[in-house]
C-alpha cells in the first residue's frame, strides 16, 4: 500500500514540469515582441538600408523564427511526453507532428535545428568578416562543425538503436 501511494505520488511530480512549457510559451512571446521590433527599426530606413545590412537584418529575422519554431516543437512535444496528452479535436487546426515526436526524434529535431540556426549566425558572421578577427572567425567555424559533427553523431546514435530494435 506505502509503495502504491508513492508511486502515484511520483508520477503525479511531471505535472511540475507544466509551468516549465507555459514559461516557455512566455519566452516565445518575447521573441515575437522582439521580431517586431527588428522589423519596425528597419521599415521606416527600408530606402536608406544597404543591401548588406538589409541582408543581416533578414538573416536575423530568419533565426529569430527558427528559434521560435523550436521552442514550439520542444514546448509541446515535451509536455505530451512528460506531462499529459493535448485534448485538440481533429476539426481543431491539430498540428500533423502532434503525438508523433517521442524524445529521440525530438533530440534530432532540436539538434538539427541548432545547426541550421548556427548556420544561419555563421553566415551574418561571414557577411561582416572584414570587420572581425581571423582568430574569432576559426573559433565561429570550429563551434558550428562541433555542432554539425554532434548532431550528426546523434542522428547515427538514434539509427543504430532504431535497427537493432
Amino acid at each position: 500500500m506505502l509503495e502504491r501511494i508513492f508511486e502515484r505520488l511520483m508520477y503525479a511530480t511531471r505535472w511540475l514540469l507544466a509551468p516549465i512549457y507555459l514559461g516557455l510559451s512566455l519566452a516565445l512571446l518575447a521573441l515575437g515582441i522582439k521580431f517586431f521590433q527588428e522589423l519596425f527599426h528597419l521599415l521606416p530606413h527600408i530606402f536608406a538600408t544597404s543591401e548588406m545590412d538589409l541582408i543581416l537584418v533578414v538573416l536575423s529575422l530568419v533565426d529569430l523564427s527558427l528559434v521560435g519554431g523550436l521552442l514550439v516543437m520542444v514546448m509541446f512535444s515535451s509536455y505530451e511526453n512528460f506531462v499529459s496528452r493535448l485534448d485538440i479535436d481533429e476539426s481543431d487546426e491539430k498540428l500533423n507532428w502532434l503525438g508523433k515526436l517521442d524524445t529521440s526524434s525530438l533530440k534530432n529535431k532540436v539538434a538539427a535545428s541548432i545547426v541550421a540556426i548556427s548556420s544561419i549566425h555563421l553566415l551574418k558572421i561571414f557577411m561582416n568578416a572584414v570587420q572581425i578577427n581571423n582568430d574569432k572567425l576559426l573559433w565561429y567555424v570550429i563551434i558550428h562543425l562541433t555542432f554539425v559533427v554532434s548532431a550528426f553523431m546523434m542522428g547515427m546514435l538514434d539509427k543504430l538503436t532504431r535497427k537493432e530494435h
